[in-house]
Formats: structure tokens, sequence, C-alpha cells
């Protein structure tokens, strides 16, 4: 009996195993969520000791993409399974401009990318649209000086740059103390939806670090 337990076990630990090697499959998902991160607190926590390119004086980094992910309504897949060719270097190079490091680019790829159902080049394309609709607010780029501000504050300075949206569109993360990102919940034609309570994890301190744009 106890040997007849072990090998069910064991066969229930195998096809465990094989359902999680298949992956998520690609281009199933419901909403994304466009991800917007303060270049500055990037640098302060990790970018500067990297040597980021993006961190150097007068890089001028303020609200740059860091990803557009493909969402459930509770979860979210990752790191897909399929048969789209990877992006090529000068692809993912082509990205900096808006996502601060050809790095980062293949990173959100082999991650989020390949859940969509898109080529790397639609893929792409459609971050680089999804992050030109959104307007960033300017008053953050006038700072000069690093501030503590409510995050409440800059969910409010972004929905008043952009009519239209909800509050319940839009999370303000905090890491370490300071604003991290701005997240905005996408339909698949890239109009602004109500997000999931997955992704609402709205920062909680009363207020956090915003440092100036360099």
């Amino acid at each position: 009996m106890k040997d007849q337990n072990m090998r069910f076990l064991l066969l229930l630990l195998l096809a465990a195993n094989a359902a999680l090697a298949e992956g998520e499959r690609a281009g199933e998902f419901d909403y994304y969520v466009l991800s917007l991160s303060w270049s500055p607190t990037w640098c302060a926590l990790d970018g500067d000791d990297r040597g980021a390119a993006q961190c150097t004086a007068r890089a001028g980094r303020g609200w740059i993409l860091h990803g557009l992910w493909p969402q459930y309504h509770r979860g979210w897949p990752s790191h897909c399974r399929g048969t789209r060719r990877p992006p090529t270097r000068a692809l993912t190079a082509g990205m900096a401009d808006v996502m601060g490091s050809s790095g980062l680019a293949w990173y959100q790829w082999k991650k989020h990318g390949t859940c969509t159902g898109l080529s790397a080049p639609d893929y792409y394309a459609l971050a680089r649209q999804a992050f030109a609709r959104v307007t960033r607010p300017a008053v953050f780029r006038k700072l000069d000086r690093p501030v503590r501000v409510a995050p409440a504050v800059i969910e409010q300075a972004f929905l008043k740059a952009n009519p239209g949206w909800k509050p319940d569109m839009l999370t303000i993360t905090c890491r370490a103390g300071r604003i991290q990102e701005a997240r905005l919940c996408l339909s698949k034609e890239l109009e602004p939806v109500p997000c999931g309570r997955d992704v609402v994890t709205d920062c909680r301190l009363g207020s956090a670090l915003l440092d100036p744009v360099r």
C-alpha cells in the first residue's frame, strides 16, 4: 500500500512538472499593464552602482517605459513558449531611447513580450505606441532637488494630464521609500480600463522620496 501511494505521488509530481514546463499559451490574456518607471529612483537604487548609461549626468531621464505586460483578471502569464523569433540586437538597441537600455528591452520581451502572441518587432512597436499615448506630467521634470511627496499627488498629476482616465485605472508603486512606478491598465486596443485586484498595489506610504531628473 505504501509503495502504491509513493508511486501515485510520483506520478502527480511528474504531471505537475510537465504542465509547468509547457508554460502559458501565448496570446491568451485579458488586458495590458503599461509600467512607467521613474528613472532617478532606479538609478539611485540600482543603476548608479551598475554605471548605467541612463543614469549619467545630463541623461535627462524622467518617466521611462519599463514594460508592456499581458495580464489576466487574476494573475499574469510570463516566459510563454512559442515559435516567435527573439529580437535582434539592433531591435533591442532601438528601444533604448524609451526604455533606457537594450538589456531591459530584451528582458521585457523574454518575460512579457513572448506572452502577447506578437512578433518581437510588433511587440516593441505596440509598447512604444502605448507609451506615446500617455502624457507624462511636466511638473516632475521641473524639480531641482529631492522632495517628499504623497503617492496620491503623483496619481492626481497623471489623471489631470490624461483626461478620461479614472483612479481605478492607475496605480502608483514605491520601493525603498521612493516613488517607483506608475502603472496604467489598458485594453488590447490600448484604451484605459479598470485594473484587476492583482495590479492595484498602491504605495501605502504617507509620502515618498522623488529624486529630480539629472
